[in-house]
């Protein structure tokens, strides 16, 4: 058995309460396995980002009597690819929610949350849409569908993935995703505005006493959106192209320039040439044509090279007052967003993870839940970071993550560890590396 403490057990445990909710309607000799077993074995996949993790720990079992899916992850047996994907076909991918909840409760715990607050004091909250399956020939109730022009049809998978980033900051917090499924009830195929409508409404209340600003592209920059987003008690920023809002952008054509609408021109240097950044905004303008129209506040931020052609462009609208002192740093928090593009979907899907690899589609739930498993271990990963000493030393030396990761995948391929920190003292050592220690203590 692994070892009962350290960050990397107490990350797995918190696994049990979830587990022990799923749904099971197996019997007889169909329950050889637990489900505990079941969902660590998929999980370990994730984590140690081997496609072909457990096939090498079942060699190893028959090899030497032991491996490393029992000493790091308690798998006591193995099940078979197919037991593991029959199994987890038929549990929702919203069991495993309070497990982000759980992890990040650890992160406050330990203050690491604290350290992700900028504008304003907030957390920044990105809201981002992101495909992760994709055919014409598989296909599952939960999959949305496109009919192309020479009639074929083309089945997917989607989800809403919400991190909390900060500038400056490369890591990102990721929080339980919204899975973009056809809903009961609805003829409509669901989409992302409507997932975003639906994480509001699970999760808002608990995570406003934060001082939450909730960022997003242009998609969420509506009236029922914004107005969810201030009955439930969250700030926002969010992209307001002119194309889609052309009445506000012609109330700001039409401002008063010397009373309401105000403007700042400064010259920077890039330290390679000379750009002009022309900053403008306006409080209390509507975001629709309409006598009910939400009234917000918004900001612009124009870059100009030295020739004065424009090389950026974008508008927000916001909740947040804006004035001399802070608009800058609105906009630099507005601009975070890009960060759900780069430092989360980006690296789900080349940096290891294989975000848009199909793993497993089945007939109900497993696509949508081994995505979530997939997310799941990106967060396990960014807590190791911010909270294993030793993982964090041996990163930074290792310098690229997919350096990491070969070497985990080969050191657990051909050795059994009898834990997870002998493994990374056997890395430290090969590193000639000092012992940082410093784990955690357990909860």
């Amino acid at each position: 058995m692994r070892e009962r403490q350290g960050a990397f057990s107490i990350l797995c445990d918190l696994l049990d309460p979830a587990i022990a909710r799923f749904p099971d309607n197996r019997k007889g000799k169909n329950t050889v396995y637990t489900l505990r077993e079941i969902t660590l074995s998929a999980f370990s996949v994730f984590l140690t980002q081997s496609p072909s993790f457990l096939s090498h720990q079942r060699t190893m079992q028959s090899a030497k009597g032991n491996n490393n899916a029992r000493t790091l992850f308690a798998i006591e047996t193995i099940p078979t690819d197919n037991q593991i994907r029959n199994v987890l076909d038929a549990v929702p991918s919203e069991s495993l929610h309070e497990v982000f909840w759980e992890t990040f409760a650890l992160l406050r715990q330990k203050e690491e949350v604290e350290k992700f607050r900028s504008f304003a004091g907030q957390l920044l909250l990105c809201l981002d849409g992101t495909q992760f399956f994709r055919s014409e020939a598989l296909s599952c109730p939960f999959c949305s569908s496109v009919e192309h022009k020479n009639g074929t049809v083309s089945h997917f998978h989607s989800a809403l993935t919400p991190v909390i980033v900060a500038p400056g900051n490369p890591r990102v917090i990721a929080l339980a995703p919204e899975i973009i499924k056809p809903q009961d009830g609805k003829d409509k195929q669901d989409c992302e505005s409507q997932a975003a409508k639906r994480w509001i409404h699970r999760w808002a209340a608990r995570y406003k006493e934060l001082g939450i600003t909730v960022l997003g592209d242009d998609l969420f920059s509506r009236q029922p959106t914004c107005t969810q987003l201030i009955d439930n008690g969250l700030n926002f920023i969010l992209v307001c192209k002119p194309s889609s809002h052309p009445w506000l952008s012609d109330w700001i054509a039409h401002c008063d320039a010397h009373k309401d609408l105000h403007e700042r021109r400064k010259q920077v240097w890039n330290g390679k040439k000379h750009l002009t950044y022309i900053t403008r905004w306006a409080n209390h303008v509507p975001l629709k044509d309409d006598k009910d129209a939400l009234w917000v506040n918004w900001a612009e931020l124009i870059i100009e090279n030295e020739q004065g052609e424009q090389t950026f462009h974008n508008s927000w609208v916001t909740t947040h007052v804006l004035s001399e002192e802070n608009v800058e740093e609105l906009i630099r928090a507005g601009r975070c967003r890009w960060k759900i593009e780069n430092e989360n979907n980006n690296t789900l899907k080349t940096k290891g993870y294989h975000l848009e690899h199909n793993f497993g589609h089945g007939k109900k739930e497993l696509s949508n839940f081994l995505l979530t498993l997939n997310l799941l271990a990106f967060l396990f990963h960014t807590v190791l970071d911010l909270l294993d000493l030793r993982y964090r030393l041996i990163r930074r030396t290792l310098v690229r993550r997919d350096t990491f990761f070969h070497d985990l995948r080969a050191l657990t391929r051909y050795m059994c560890f009898s834990s997870w920190t002998a493994m990374l003292l056997f890395m430290l050592q090969g590193l000639e590396l000092e012992d940082p220690g410093g784990e955690f203590p357990p909860l």
